[in-house]
């Protein structure tokens, strides 16, 4: 009997031992979410790129603008999703469009880690499902597993690596235009420093203050603080710094780090005074402002 030609258009997913559309874009790590963001994210002429994806997905006009100035528009793009298509994000819709947009480069390079990932998250959701629902015994009323595990984008949410940073930033909504440019010289330089932005880098979903303070004291070296008129009238702002300055009383371990980039109407905190700030608004000194900044993180 004559076989009947095979569809392209039908042809298996990469990933051939499972069916990825039944796994959430939870199921992809951080490298393979990376490793897709070097292939989509530089604009290409002869390519789909990442704004041909975004289309794909849904995105609208506005939406594309808004992600064309961020650092990784691929990876903002993919944590968003899910919450523009709740139940349709999975990873194998994910495979489709790719191929749909002729990256055919993308799937046969990641085809591997993908369903690696797929395997892993499928396995764990497995073993979920096996565990009994009772245990013969409660020996504690504390939660067995963090909330605080799975905090920023590029911590394991199964608890097995968390993300550490260089420097946590302090500063308030009004001023997240010097943070950006902060992000540029300090990331994305010579410097290679890794800076915790909260708008950035932090998942929602869990309690503010518990965030912030896991982070300034357990995952981060240091402390910058923006300092602003918006910055004084900010709660969070003060939370943080004082929690910072709780760790290190007297700022004996130059943990914390005042930044003043404007002139300000109000006075300067009291609480900082006391210690050495990089003042970006001095004429004769701003030339050295990033590198004396960048070697004060840098220190052991």
């Amino acid at each position: 009997m004559a076989t009947a030609p095979s569809d392209p258009a039908a042809s298996p997913s990469p990933v051939s031992s499972l069916d990825p559309h039944a796994v959430p874009m939870v199921a992809l790590n951080y490298g393979v979410r990376r490793r897709l963001g070097l292939y989509l994210n530089p604009r290409a002429a002869a390519a789909a790129d990442w704004t041909a994806l975004a289309e794909a997905l849904g995105c609208s006009f506005l939406e594309i603008r808004r992600l064309e100035g961020l650092p990784d528009p691929t990876a903002t793009l993919l944590e968003e999703w899910p919450g523009r298509c709740p139940g349709g994000a999975t990873v194998g819709r994910l495979l489709d469009v790719l191929r749909r947009l002729g990256r055919d480069d993308v799937l046969t390079d990641l085809a591997g880690s993908v369903e690696e990932d797929c395997k892993k998250y499928l396995q764990r959701k497995q073993e979920e499902a096996n565990q009994p629902l009772q245990v013969p015994a409660v020996d504690s009323s504390v939660p067995k597993t963090s909330e605080l595990m799975g905090i920023t984008i590029r911590d394991d949410p199964y608890g097995s690596g968390t993300e550490i940073f260089d420097a946590f930033i302090c500063y308030c909504q009004k001023d997240l235009q010097f943070v950006q440019e902060m992000i540029r010289e300090l990331e994305q330089t010579e410097f290679k420093l890794k800076l915790c932005v909260f708008d950035r880098d932090v998942l929602p979903g869990a309690c503010v203050w518990s965030i912030s303070g896991e982070l300034i004291e357990r995952r981060c070296r240091r402390m910058v603080v923006v300092v602003s008129d918006d910055y004084l009238e900010s709660d969070e702002c003060d939370f943080q710094t004082k929690f910072a300055l709780s760790l290190s009383p007297g700022a004996r371990q130059k943990r914390l780090i005042p930044v003043k980039y404007k002139s300000m109407k109000k006075e300067f905190p009291s609480i900082l005074r006391f210690i050495t700030i990089c003042d970006y608004t001095n004429p004769c000194t701003k030339k050295w402002f990033w590198t004396r900044l960048a070697k004060s993180l840098m220190l052991p």
